[in-house]
């Protein structure tokens, strides 16, 4: 009998050791790693990203600005929005297909603060105004660690800042037909999201933590950041946290 009870106790703490290391090992997902702009002469800055909920192959630019907010530049932007050249574009014989696709939706708040018009009127880059390859890279299928640098040295107060997007990500107030007349609308739904660390080097931190700030126009017709968060739902659990590290 005190055998039987024995090897039942050890297969359920068995059992509950395996799910432990489950979580653990979930929680602990490998993070890509991001590298750009490594021969900036400014300092290094680490933004370390951990995925939330839900995340679905959302779309970066993550740049810098000043106290005033005026853009200073940009440290990563996914290669896709740098280039305005997507993997999946459009559908052609029921397949997704690569090609030039314009998306104004997708990083409206970044893109007009980095104040380039495009041929066609828009700020989203492409082939003629894309940015360079020293700050552009993958988009991330997990959460993050970017390794940048800035060009030169930045005032002793300056801010880090992020915007994210992911596609069809409606809810009950940004529905898929609440401006049906908008295509770049109906692509992305809930607004791209803002984020922000403030920087101040007088008073260092071992790091610091981003937060959002707001949201972009739901399709890229401006570059106005919008404060109010309180309709936004999943949207905001795409990121888990984001902190910067500056070195």
């Amino acid at each position: 009998m005190n055998r039987i009870l024995i090897i039942f106790i050890t297969l359920v703490f068995g059992a509950c050791s395996t799910g432990s290391l489950k979580k653990q090992s979930s929680a602990q997902e490998a993070k890509t790693t991001l590298v750009t702009n490594s021969e900036g002469r400014g300092p290094e800055i680490v933004v370390d990203l951990n995925k939330g909920e839900s995340f679905y192959y959302p779309l970066f630019a993550i740049w810098l600005e000043d106290a005033g907010d005026k853009y200073i530049q940009t440290l990563y932007v996914a290669k896709s929005a740098g280039t305005g050249y997507f993997k999946y574009a459009k559908k052609e014989n029921d397949k997704w297909i690569s090609a030039v696709k314009r998306a104004p939706q997708t990083l409206p708040y970044w893109a007009h603060k980095r104040g380039v018009k495009a041929s066609d009127g828009l700020y989203m880059p492409d082939a003629e105004s894309s940015v360079p390859d020293a700050y552009t890279g993958a988009t991330p299928i997990t959460g993050f660690i970017l390794t940048t640098h800035a060009d030169n040295a930045l005032p002793s107060k300056y801010k880090v800042m992020m915007e994210i997007n992911q596609n069809w990500d409606w809810n009950e107030y940004w529905t898929n037909d609440k401006f049906p007349d908008d295509e770049d609308y109906k692509m992305s739904c809930q607004p791209a999201l803002v984020y922000e660390a403030v920087i101040d080097t007088n008073e260092p931190k071992d790091s610091y933590k981003m937060n959002p700030v707001g949201h972009s126009h739901y399709s890229g017709q401006t570059g106005e950041l919008f404060r109010d968060l309180s309709t936004l739902t999943t949207a905001l659990k795409i990121v888990d946290s984001v902190t910067v590290t500056i070195r």
